[in-house]
């Protein structure tokens, strides 16, 4: 399946057991589709959040056990069902998934690192706490760090898309924080990487940085391939800070990413670090 922008996603890789690639692809197309609604072509909010609260009467469906209100529906939701039936996937974790895609649709500025963080635990964190419930490992101490890795990964995306999500009126950087670096909008804006900037980047990264490596120790307490694909995760995650921070947080001119080089080295840490 392509995994195109929604990049928070181990997709069904052939690391995954085959018992478990079914349902991850059901949960994958969910979150894609629906993540889709909210940024993707040029419909009106009111017009993405019908949509989207499509999606949420599905969902109730599935709960009930009744049929669609939307047959156009059925074949992705059919095959959802049959993974939260068969798993005990909660599906409260997917109406936090579009309870923070509809957010995407209207709210534009944090105020605060808390504000963002109450983002992440809605747009990020269910993906990994389904992940868990498939692998039969959803203890709370697993839980926890995989919110912090999920949560880190969501912070990383938002700062090497710092000038894609300007592009589109986003700007994901707590505004407090903003302040207290001396940097606005305007300077952004402007592509101009300033010491303010800078050190503002910088603060973004470390926070990132410790979170991902706060939850890490989830990878080696994952059996087999599972624990290797999250590793591999990690990896690349903290392969992109390192990137943002050899281009001196320049990400207004590229966009840091990891290529097929990095990931043959990246693959290499996670099998033998």
């Amino acid at each position: 399946m392509p995994v195109d922008h929604y990049e928070n996603f181990p997709v069904a890789s052939f690391l995954l057991p085959a018992r478990l690639r079914e349902p991850v692809e059901a949960i994958y197309a969910f979150a894609r589709s629906a993540d889709d609604i909210a940024d993707e072509g040029d419909a009106l909010p009111v017009m993405r959040l019908a949509r989207l609260n499509d999606y949420r009467r599905a969902l109730h469906a599935i709960e009930q056990g009744t049929p669609y209100d939307d047959p156009g529906l059925a074949p992705m939701f059919d095959r959802l069902a049959r993974a939260i039936r068969q798993f005990g996937l909660p599906v409260g974790l997917f109406r936090d998934l579009l309870d923070a895609f509809s957010q995407d649709v209207g709210k534009t500025r944090y105020a605060d690192f808390a504000e963002l963080a109450d983002y992440c635990r809605r747009s990020a964190n269910p993906v990994g706490r389904l992940l868990l419930c498939l692998y039969r490992a959803d203890t709370p101490e697993n839980l926890r760090r995989s919110d912090w890795i999920c949560t880190s990964l969501q912070l990383i995306n938002f700062w090497q898309d710092v000038a894609v999500d300007l592009k589109k009126g986003r700007v994901y950087l707590p505004q407090d924080e903003m302040s207290l670096f001396g940097v606005c909008d305007e300077d952004l804006a402007r592509g101009v990487v300033t010491p303010a900037v800078a050190s503002l980047l910088d603060f973004q990264v470390t926070r990132a940085r410790r979170m991902m490596t706060d939850g890490a120790p989830l990878a080696r307490a994952l059996p087999g391939r599972i624990g290797w694909e999250l590793r591999l995760v990690i990896q690349g995650g903290l392969a992109i800070l390192k990137k943002i921070e050899d281009v001196r947080y320049d990400v207004f001119r590229q966009r840091p990413t990891v290529g097929r080089t990095d990931w043959l080295r990246l693959a290499w840490r996670a099998a033998f670090r």
